[in-house]
């Protein structure tokens, strides 16, 4: 009979990426990199590639619910992060079910603005997000567009992003990522506050065109550390150093902007060894 392995479980509610380079498939390819065991619940389902997004199908809102009653009815995840959540209705509904199964474990990546800068979510969803999201999440990772869309203020500079961190903060959020990838400058920073403390992570920037699945993977990191009861310090840092190998060790794969290199982490680590 074989030995029985217990393993630290996190959730991903989130959309569907056809490509393979963001999304659910995102999320869970970076669990499977830290060895949690990995869980989705689907928003919806997209067509899209390298190229761009193609299309966008969302789940039935029963659907929605369904799923995350079968997973909160016998898989208690230990964190829980959501991503692309489509409409206002939807993320009341997911804000109900998260607040229902007590996951506090939870890093909200507000997926409101792509990279080119097209919104995705309209006011109706924004509201939601400040109202029943905000206020349940242990961490949120806004980009410096959606940061901006949460506020309502520009942030321009470096005390723009303290304030911008000081009013999520007051939305609710434990702690505050906001992601400088946005910013054109060659250092990029991400300010981090827990209301206690404001501090900074900086790299190198990697000019490379394959940086699709970013704010996903950094996301679903820190929400793998956090299921292994890592301290928010901690868990931002990990998730800092595996996205920074993974933009910097990219693969070619399609024609246009393709994803991040998620098994460039474990494959460095295991050679140093």
């Amino acid at each position: 009979m074989g030995q029985l392995i217990k393993v630290c479980k996190a959730l991903t509610i989130a959309g569907s990426d056809s490509g393979g380079g963001a999304g659910i498939q995102a999320d869970l390819k970076t669990f499977q990199e830290f060895g949690v065991y990995g869980m989705s619940v689907l928003t919806a389902v997209t067509a899209q590639n390298t190229q761009g997004v193609q299309g966008v199908y969302p789940v039935p809102l029963a659907g929605l619910e369904q799923q995350l009653i079968s997973i909160g009815s016998d898989l208690k995840p230990d964190a829980v992060k959501t991503g692309m959540l489509f409409s206002g209705e939807y993320i009341e509904r997911t804000a109900y079910y998260i607040e229902k199964f007590g996951w506090n474990n939870l890093v909200v990546d507000p997926v409101m603005v792509a990279k080119g800068g097209a919104t995705l979510l309209g006011n109706e969803a924004l509201e939601a997000m400040k109202k029943h999201m905000l206020p349940l999440a242990k961490v949120i990772t806004p980009n410096v567009p959606e940061a901006e869309a949460l506020t309502g203020m520009e942030i321009t500079n470096d005390e723009a992003g303290r304030e911008a961190a000081r009013i999520l903060l007051d939305k609710g959020a434990d702690c505050v990522v906001i992601k400088g990838g946005h910013l054109e400058e060659e250092l990029v920073t991400d300010l981090v506050s827990n209301g206690d403390k404001i501090w900074e992570l900086v790299d190198q920037r990697v000019y490379t065109k394959n940086t699709h699945g970013t704010g996903c993977t950094l996301s679903a990191a820190l929400t793998a550390e956090l299921a292994y009861g890592k301290t928010i310090e901690s868990a931002v840092q990990n998730a800092k150093n595996f996205i920074q190998i993974a933009i910097a060790h990219g693969i070619d794969v399609g024609s246009g902007h393709g994803p991040v290199n998620h098994f460039a982490y474990r494959r460095i680590l295991h050679e140093q060894l």
